[in-house]
């Protein structure tokens, strides 16, 4: 097993055993619910902006895969304080790396431990697992009004 997959495999594991803002957030200036149909993964999405219409703090709650829970409570600290353009630039940069073929090279300066979903792209199937999250927090988001 080469380091990255061990990593991998220690991450995932780590942040579906112990997910990281796993909870209901009552002050939530927005929420979205995500649901994936092929495998059953349901997400519930909030966040709150501050003045700035940066994202001040986000959370979620739901049930399924261990892709798809590490992958939402790595997005969520990896979005906190982010603007609105931030998040989705690096949604984009995520997605272009989960979706890349596997035998591409692909650019993970800067992604922390999101890294890890570079493995996801070996299984194609999967990169809707880890996709939802943060599918739902850009909908979330999306519903708030500009200030």
């Amino acid at each position: 097993m080469t380091d990255l997959n061990e990593l991998y495999q220690q991450v995932i594991l780590d942040h579906n055993k112990r997910p990281r803002n796993f909870h209901k957030m009552e002050s939530a200036s927005g929420k979205s619910e995500g649901f994936n149909p092929l495998c059953g993964d349901r997400i519930l999405v909030y966040v709150q902006l501050d003045e700035q219409q940066q994202i001040k703090d986000v959370s979620f709650e739901g049930s399924g895969c261990a892709i798809s829970k590490a992958s939402a409570s790595l997005m969520t600290e990896m979005v906190k304080g982010k603007s609105r353009e931030e998040t989705g630039a690096l949604f984009n940069r995520v997605h272009a790396m989960m979706t890349a073929p596997p035998d591409t090279p692909v650019d993970t300066t800067g992604l922390g431990k999101l890294a890890v979903f570079s493995g996801v792209r070996e299984f194609p199937i999967r990169v809707k697992c880890a996709t939802l999250a943060w599918h739902t927090l850009l909908s979330a988001i999306e519903g708030l009004p500009l200030e």
